[in-house]
């Protein structure tokens, strides 16, 4: 498989899974509701108006429109660099994430969130994926640790 089908493939295996979970969510915990799980973890049924941790809750149609941006920059990056070992890992991921909620934006006009860890705000399959998509663009960037001599 191509490094642009692996990264298709993770997209849309993401934006699967976020869209998934987030339909039980909403079909099994009322808006609003919680239910605890273990260790002060809990499940809930969110609206986020904005982007991480509400910021920019009121943006409406501009945060649509700077993610847009984003997954373009995102594209372009990736067809300068698809010869980058594992790049596809992470455009993948930041792709489906990006889109997951994207999705819940226009249909919805805001992200169902459902995983709520103590002292944290809630957040979602999708900003998994986003959060680990940086994560491993940070590493395909800066390569893997090397060993030696100076």
């Amino acid at each position: 498989m191509t490094p642009a089908g692996r990264a298709a493939a993770v997209a849309l295996s993401t934006v699967a899974a976020d869209q998934a979970v987030k339909a039980l969510v909403r079909a099994t915990i009322d808006r609003g509701e919680a239910v605890d799980l273990v260790l002060g973890i809990e499940l809930v049924n969110v609206r986020n108006r904005g982007i991480a941790f509400g910021l920019f809750a009121g943006g409406g149609a501009l945060l649509v429109i700077f993610a847009l941006a984003a997954l373009t920059a995102l594209l372009v990056f990736f067809a300068r660099h698809r010869d980058r070992p594992l790049v596809w890992l992470p455009t993948g991921l930041l792709i489906g994430g990006a889109l997951g909620n994207l999705i819940d934006r226009t249909l919805d006009g805001a992200v169902t969130d459902f995983a709520d860890l103590p002292l944290w705000p809630a957040f979602n399959l999708a900003d998994v994926a986003i959060t680990f998509g940086v994560l491993t663009l940070l590493y395909v960037l800066e390569g893997p640790p090397r060993h030696g001599r100076r």
